[in-house]
């Protein structure tokens, strides 16, 4: 009988990461997925306020103008929380484990497993390296997240205001995100600005006869500074086709994040570095960014198959359900 129930477990209900799963494995968040409620009010609550103000406004003068100033904030609003939650609820590309180490048919049994193996990326050499956690070897890009516990493709960083690992299959939506942040950032504080001087008139006495939208100014004018800052970052990091790596930001209790803020776009380090002749991965701007935003994203695990047959951290002759088919062609090239 206890076989037959373990036979019905998903392989969500026995992944040995810390993620969280909901919806039978069809949403994936990290350990630390309550920050997301966090980011929801940063965002939601004072874009809520604004359109309420703007309401009020709507009635007293230009109901034209004031109802297209409501909208434009109602669909960015809209838009950067559907693009937070794409990330923060998505498999960020987590490598299924094996449940041994692989084995050096030259050596004997006893031999121990290199660290690191040298690899060619596109005719260049590059090393990559053995997670004693997961029992393989990373593919390029990847590495151990440690907040998660898992090996993830492409890792860029865990994001504590998302509560997700930033990786393969989420980054393009993180971009989008950041991205309407800032434009959101932007709209608020330029709006509320037009809306005092269009009822008040005198910039002196702006914030004492309209406190709302003079605070949700000043903290739009804070924030942009931070969000559009990482934005920019993450434009660049795509132009040059490069990953970063917050190995310190990640490990960041969220009550000390915002001691941290000013730190946020300036202490990112890359897990590589690589010059104009030795990037591998670098193929033009326009190109890099037609990958990002018109790539095949590749599908995830397969979070609610039954185990059965097989185990979960078993090597499989199926990519990307279950297996750990990520490693170089028989001419130990990476594309």
């Amino acid at each position: 009988m206890s076989c037959q129930n373990h036979e019905r477990k998903r392989i969500y209900q026995v992944w040995p990461g810390k993620n969280k799963f909901l919806c039978g494995g069809r949403l994936v968040f990290g350990p630390d997925a309550s920050s997301l409620l966090l980011t929801t009010c940063m965002i939601g609550g004072p874009s809520i306020t604004f359109c309420i103000r703007i309401a009020f406004l709507i009635g007293d003068r230009r109901p034209l103008f004031h109802s297209l100033i409501m909208i434009g904030a109602a669909l960015l609003t809209i838009m950067d929380l559907t693009f937070l939650f794409l990330t923060s609820t998505r498999d960020p590309g987590i490598i299924p484990r094996n449940k041994e180490a692989p084995t050096l048919e030259w050596a004997s049994n006893k031999a121990k497993l290199p660290r690191t193996k040298d690899i060619i990326v596109n005719g260049f050499t590059v090393k990559v390296k053995f997670c004693d956690t997961c029992k393989l070897y990373r593919p390029p890009r990847a590495s151990h997240c440690s907040t998660c516990n898992n090996c993830v493709q492409r890792f860029d960083h865990h994001c504590p205001w998302v509560g997700q690992c930033i990786a393969l299959r989420n980054y393009p939506f993180f971009v989008c995100f950041i991205s309407c942040s800032t434009l959101l950032c932007i709209y608020v504080f330029a709006f509320s600005l037009v809306s005092m001087l269009e009822v008040h008139g005198q910039f002196y006495v702006l914030i004492a006869d309209d406190l709302i939208l003079g605070v949700l100014a000043l903290y739009c004018f804070v924030s942009v500074w931070f969000v559009g800052g990482l934005t920019v970052f993450h434009f660049y990091l795509i132009s040059t086709n490069q990953a970063s790596f917050f190995s310190f930001f990640s490990k960041l209790h969220l009550s000390s994040i915002v001691v941290c803020l000013i730190l946020f776009t300036t202490s990112e380090s890359f897990r590589y570095h690589y010059d104009k002749k030795e990037n591998p991965y670098r193929k033009g701007v326009l190109k890099n960014f037609k990958e990002l935003l018109l790539g095949r994203i590749p599908p995830p695990l397969r979070w609610s198959e039954p185990l059965g047959l097989r185990d979960m951290e078993m090597s499989s002759s199926k990519p990307g359900h279950g297996s750990c088919n990520y490693g170089p062609s028989e001419a130990g090239v990476w594309n």
